[in-house]
């Protein structure tokens, strides 16, 4: 497949609320991998870091320099009319990336692959200092808590798919059509597609969305999709105008250390690689 010269994988494998080191290194071999199969240059946005161990407050104070750095590099891929191809260590890296989205593609809508709403805010009850950064990513971009790291999302720009594990204050905002939540099952691309209703799509994955088992990741949530049913959706949403794909929380191996089944995600997440890279 030829090379879209506005196309570069570009690798964040930096903090980002990590809780082990895996999602660093699966992101370096992720990205790898991805620029291998589909021709395209691969760029190390931030190297692999210690963990941190802290509350979400101290998580995010020592990730904002690098955070601010992949923000400022997508905000230049989208500047010079480019498309977004990111392969992220953790999703509360979409921190810094969402608000560049929203600024650069006001237009665009979040389509939000992941097992957790992730619309949690500190202010939520039982929310306190030692909850997940991850578990409150969208909130962020879209100003209900500071960041430090922007805003301008709203949660009508926002699809989230395929989420099955969600806390109490989530299912409020999604049963008061706050926002919304299209689940997986029989029908799913084509509810999917109803809910985006045309508009153009950003897609953010991350790997817990599949069913458990399937891929390592730090989150094994049952009742997931398979690679199969991650290829079709993928396959519908890539008719629509796709400003770009991330993806997170691939470590790599699991923590016994076996490899996991890469090729199979590879398979699954053609169609879109091949809608933002061409």
């Amino acid at each position: 497949m030829p090379s879209n010269a506005n196309t570069t994988v570009s690798i964040y494998a930096a903090r980002a609320a990590d809780r082990n080191p895996r999602a660093m290194q699966g992101a370096l071999e992720l990205g790898g991998l991805i620029a291998k199969r589909f021709n395209l240059d691969a760029h190390t946005v931030a190297a692999p870091e210690t963990v941190h161990e802290g509350g979400w407050e101290s998580q995010l104070r020592v990730a904002t320099p690098t955070l601010t750095r992949l923000a400022a590099h997508l905000d230049n891929i989208f500047a010079q009319g480019g498309k977004g191809l990111l392969i992220n260590g953790r999703c509360a890296a979409s921190i810094a990336t969402l608000p560049v989205l929203a600024q650069r593609h006001p237009d665009a809508v979040l389509v939000w692959f992941d097992a957790h709403g992730d619309i949690n805010t500190p202010a939520d009850q039982n929310f306190n200092e030692f909850a997940y950064l991850g578990g409150m990513v969208i909130t962020g971009a879209c100003g209900h808590w500071d960041t430090g790291l922007g805003a301008g999302l709203d949660f009508s720009r926002v699809v989230l798919a395929g989420c099955r594990d969600l806390d109490p204050p989530e299912v409020d905002k999604i049963r008061s059509g706050q926002i919304t939540l299209v689940e997986s099952g029989n029908g799913f691309a084509q509810r999917l597609l109803e809910a985006i209703g045309g508009r153009p799509i950003y897609v953010h994955l991350d790997c817990d969305v599949i069913s458990a088992g399937l891929v390592p990741t730090e989150y094994q949530v049952p009742d997931g999709i398979d690679f199969a049913a991650l290829k079709a959706v993928f396959e519908a949403l890539s008719q629509l105008r796709v400003i770009g794909l991330e993806v997170a929380e691939y470590e790599g191996v699991w923590p016994d250390g076996r490899s996991g089944d890469v090729n199979a995600l590879l398979d699954a997440i053609t169609p879109l690689v091949r809608a933002v890279a061409t």
